[in-house]
């Protein structure tokens, strides 16, 4: 059984990503493991000793019910049946927990919030964020806070035509294939570059070798401004989800990380944002 893991601090945005995977580890099949990493209030002093073991189950039992009626309050009560579970545990590093729980469980996903506004900046330039896109054993979605959970029909996946690609595309079109979605794998290509279409064209063979998915369809566009041309067709075809692969040395989150990310990830509205790390792709 697939399990999709959902980090949630309470916020807006963690209601939106956590009726998102819900919706998704329904549809896939999948446990969803709902984990929320507290800290512990430091302590100084031998004397406070025999109160902190106290203190830990206390907080422990205080952070595991607040989960749990989060997650009733927002899905309904039934968990059980919902295939949900809830899980709070103290940590010093946010990410590493996540990592941590997504290593056990052999996580098919992760799945957490966009903020947006200052909020939004702080989250995707921080350790966190990074930590899971550059060290997760397994993919990443983050959802805007009015991103729609009712649809799925077209997801783009932007192409540097990487050999780990062709694995993310995979795992892209599992999804596809329980929403009957279509996939579309665009390059974007500079003027300069004359061999997109025949690098293209290597491209869907390599990939049709390994994924047996057929609604794909293979894109090539040309343009100079790789941001821009990508986010018009996001719009242009009605992109509900869109997803790239993150390498460590030039990916295009990487890319992103150089821009005002305010800007950027508003300019992408309300389509989740779903990367893979390469790492995890080798062939």
């Amino acid at each position: 059984m697939k399990t999709i893991i959902c980090a949630t601090d309470y916020s807006k945005n963690a209601v939106s990503a956590l009726k998102y995977a819900h919706k998704i580890s329904s549809k896939i099949g999948a446990d969803l493991l709902v984990i929320h990493i507290y800290e512990l209030p430091l302590i100084l002093g031998m004397e406070f000793d025999i109160f902190y073991d106290d203190l830990e189950k206390k907080t422990f039992q205080k952070h595991n019910k607040k989960l749990k009626n989060f997650c009733k309050k927002h899905l309904g009560k039934e968990l059980a049946e919902m295939k949900v579970i809830t899980y709070a545990f103290k940590g010093l590093s946010v990410s590493q927990g996540i990592i941590s729980k997504a290593s056990e469980y052999h996580a098919f996903m992760i799945v957490i919030g966009m903020k947006k506004e200052s909020a939004m900046k702080e989250f995707f330039m921080g350790d966190i964020s990074m930590d899971l896109i550059e060290k997760a054993p397994c993919s990443i979605l983050a959802i805007p806070t009015n991103a729609s959970t009712e649809k799925l029909k077209t997801i783009v996946y932007a192409t540097d035509f990487e050999q780990e690609d062709i694995g993310a595309i995979y795992k892209v079109s599992q999804i596809a294939n329980k929403y009957n979605a279509n996939i579309k794998v665009v390059h974007i290509s500079s003027s300069k570059e004359k061999d997109g279409n025949m690098k293209m064209d290597w491209f869907e063979e390599m990939v049709k070798q390994k994924v047996t998915y057929k609604k794909i369809k293979y894109e090539v566009l040309i343009s100079d401004e790789i941001f821009n041309m990508i986010r018009s067709y996001l719009f242009s075809n009605n992109a509900d989800l869109v997803a790239m692969l993150e390498r460590k040395k030039s990916g295009f989150i990487r890319k992103l990380f150089h821009r005002d990310l305010v800007k950027v990830m508003e300019s992408f509205g309300d389509i989740p944002l779903l990367s893979f790390n390469e790492a995890n792709y080798q062939p």
